[in-house]
């Protein structure tokens, strides 16, 4: 099956609407590394706050608003009643990669296993999640304090034996998507047009099982699993030399 178009990944999300400790309901706080996030609000009302190294924020969120937000910049959505979103997630397959990092107290993101442990969701889902949303929110709370650079390397230390494997996914998912384009653009400026006749129509079922994320109750429509690649040269290496049509 085809990926979804440019490399996305989709999610219907329900924000959680459990009190936490400064009183909003909302989310978990976090961070992704490499992954853009947009949000296409699609009923009831709240907001997202972030962090980032510019300061604190807080965007309202409305029905038919779309938010988006760059790698790097820490996240809650708080739910004022009924918060319903569509998630559009860059590089499709790396958030359920492992691209996020909670923003715990700084003693349980220097301990890897307190981390792992402070981040899964054993036994009761529901109660481990509130639990790791709590946490979560007690160090988001001390960051904006100050702090935020130590957090960017508790982070990386925290993911970069991960970061090969994410390689390869960017690589079979947005890459190929973008590489793609541009050998039909090249081909349609030499007058061929025979990719016109693979036109298809897809469809992802709906999810049969709502997950308890970050931020709420998931619908996490899956991805579909890239082609198997030959290691063909430049980008069969994990630090290619992109096509000159990639440019």
């Amino acid at each position: 099956m085809s990926p979804l178009p440019g490399g996305v990944g989709i999610s219907g999300l329900t924000v959680y609407d459990w009190e936490a400790a400064d009183g909003l309901c909302g989310g978990t706080p976090h961070m992704h590394l490499v992954c853009s996030e947009a949000y296409v609000v699609i009923g009831g009302a709240g907001s997202v706050q972030t962090l980032t190294t510019s300061g604190f924020a807080d965007t309202p969120l409305h029905p038919g608003d779309v938010v988006w937000f760059t790698p790097g910049t820490i996240h809650r959505l708080v739910n004022d009643g009924g918060l319903r979103l569509v998630v559009l997630m860059q590089n499709s397959g790396l958030p359920e990669a492992g691209d996020a990092v909670f923003t715990f107290p700084a003693a349980v993101l220097a301990d890897p296993h307190a981390y792992q442990a402070a981040a899964a969701l054993t036994g009761d889902q529901a109660a481990a999640a509130h639990r790791r949303s709590d946490l979560a929110l007690e160090g988001f709370l001390a960051l904006r304090n100050g702090g935020l650079r130590e957090f960017h390397t508790a982070a990386h230390r925290l993911k970069r034996e991960l970061l090969d494997a994410w390689w390869i996914r960017w690589r079979d998912g947005p890459l190929a998507a973008a590489v793609t384009t541009g050998r039909q653009l090249e081909r349609l400026k030499a007058g061929d047009l025979s990719h016109l006749g693979h036109g298809e129509v897809l469809r992802l079922e709906r999810p049969e099982r709502r997950l308890f994320g970050m931020c709420g109750r998931l619908d996490t429509y899956p991805v579909p699993d890239p082609p198997a690649r030959p290691n063909r040269g430049s980008l069969g290496s994990p630090h290619p030399r992109p096509p000159k049509e990639f440019f």
